[in-house]
């Protein structure tokens, strides 16, 4: 199983480099995505792309009611586990990891799954703690460690 990041499905809709990578991962099956990266997807398609609201409704509703992309969502054990890994690993200026890629992570490490991410700090952390990662390019093709 692989969890595709907010960013994995904002370059999805809005056709970024990373598009074709995260169209391979859904093709390949077995895809999530966090509730709380969902919403912070749609968030930045609309507010910082200015995609409609029924577009990226339209891009991204089909892949979840299919069941292409299963929406994970966060129970009492990831939001301890997501507050833990924040703790231990943010700082403002040198790992600034939201609260959604520590949401992402909590459900990674406890479920087993890989995490696809472009961002590095991200990327960093769940190398540190034992995940797998599926790294992505972001905006100008540089794929983390």
């Amino acid at each position: 199983m692989t969890l595709i990041d907010a960013y994995g499905l904002v370059a999805l809709v809005a056709d970024e480099p990373a598009a074709s990578d995260v169209e391979t991962l859904l093709r390949a099956g077995a895809c999530r995505v966090v509730a709380m990266n969902l919403a912070e997807a749609v968030d930045v398609c609309q507010r910082v792309h200015g995609i409609s609201t029924a577009d990226v409704r339209s891009a991204l509703e089909p892949l979840t009611l299919s069941g292409t992309l299963a929406v994970a969502v966060s129970r009492e054990p990831e939001a301890w586990l997501a507050a833990e890994v924040r703790a231990t690993h943010y700082h403002a200026k040198d790992c600034p990891l939201s609260l959604a890629d520590c949401f992402l992570l909590a459900h990674a490490l406890s479920d087993g799954d890989a995490l696809a991410t472009s961002d590095p700090d991200l990327a960093r952390t769940a190398n540190a703690e034992g995940a797998v990662v599926v790294g992505l390019p972001d905006t100008a093709g540089n794929i983390p460690a």
